[in-house]
């Protein structure tokens, strides 16, 4: 069985990186059977409670205020109307219902409104998640004890490269926003986007930050850049199908146990690409045909999908 560390050296991701292919993902998809069922793939819905004119500067965002993207602002959704649609997720499959505002940091009333959120999908039996930006760790406390199941705070991209992306916080607020959401016993979900301007190196240093926090992220979910008109991002080169598939072996080989998802950018996605992610150790998707504002696969084809692949909606893990 295939030990936890949390002390990779960039060099020795940078190695894994550089494998042949085929020599990689067979690492990979070994370690993955070690910890998984291979057949069976977590799924997740994810819904914006609160859209737009958000302060941050993140160059890929059509939510951030800085840019025209012709997005709508819209205030915080009423927590009926919410519940509603984490019923229908449930009703097509969904294990966990994540919720998403674009806030860079909540303050304690806008915390106190999303908590009736957070505790009416858990009366429903699913697991929740939240992505509300950085936390003080009172808040995150105040969270677990609400019944939070799981805090979504992606680093995006490397530290090297972070400040090519956002100049509006510091790639360290994103790791004290993860130490506070572990020191409150909440599951950390974190991962990045691929298609930032990063290169490589770059990318294995991103991996490497989560791989190395004092417990792995339990779930890691890893975007491919939609790029969105009116974002400094716009135009910007998107990696290839194999660096992305990549990305994905080398976060199974260094996180074994983390769930891995496959996030945004599936519409670009052909089968044979999910197909190879699913091998190289994904094991969760967003479903549903909307995330936060880019469009995500409907459910008809993520179904049919799964039917090609002998892929089953449940549980990965079998520890």
């Amino acid at each position: 069985m295939t030990q936890l560390r949390n002390n990779w050296k960039l060099d020795e991701v940078e190695a894994l990186f550089a494998l042949p292919f085929n020599d990689l993902l067979f690492k990979a998809h070994n370690i993955h059977r070690e910890n998984f069922d291979p057949n069976y793939v977590q799924v997740s819905s994810l819904l914006n409670i609160k859209t737009g004119a958000c302060p941050e500067d993140c160059s890929y965002c059509s939510q951030s205020s800085k840019y025209d993207t012709g997005l709508t602002r819209e205030k915080l959704m009423d927590v009926e109307l919410v519940l509603k649609q984490a019923k229908v997720a449930k009703d097509q499959g969904a294990t966990r219902f994540c919720m998403g505002a674009a806030w860079r940091n909540p303050t304690d009333k806008s915390l106190d409104k999303v908590i009736p959120m957070i505790q009416g999908v858990k009366a429903m039996g699913m697991e929740t998640c939240v992505t509300l930006g950085m936390l003080t760790q009172a808040q995150a406390l105040t969270l677990k004890q609400a019944g939070l199941d799981y805090y979504n705070h992606n680093l995006d991209t490397s530290e090297e490269n972070y400040a090519n992306v956002i100049s509006t916080r510091t790639f360290q607020d994103r790791l004290n926003t993860l130490e506070s959401v572990q020191n409150a016993d909440i599951n950390v979900c974190s991962g990045g986007i691929l298609g930032l301007g990063e290169g490589q190196t770059d990318r294995a240093s991103m991996l490497r930050s989560l791989a190395n926090l004092e417990k792995h992220p339990d779930s890691v979910p890893l975007n491919l850049l939609v790029p969105i008109p009116g974002t400094p991002f716009e135009k910007i080169e998107p990696p290839s199908e194999t660096e992305f598939v990549r990305m994905i072996a080398v976060a199974r080989i260094l996180m074994p146990k983390s769930v891995v998802r496959l996030s945004a950018g599936r519409t670009d996605m052909g089968e044979a690409m999910q197909a190879l992610c699913f091998y190289a150790g994904a094991n969760s998707i967003f479903y549903g045909d909307q995330l936060l504002t880019t469009d995500n696969p409907d459910t008809g084809s993520d179904k049919a999908l799964f039917e090609k692949l002998g892929l089953n909606m449940s549980r990965a893990s079998l520890n």
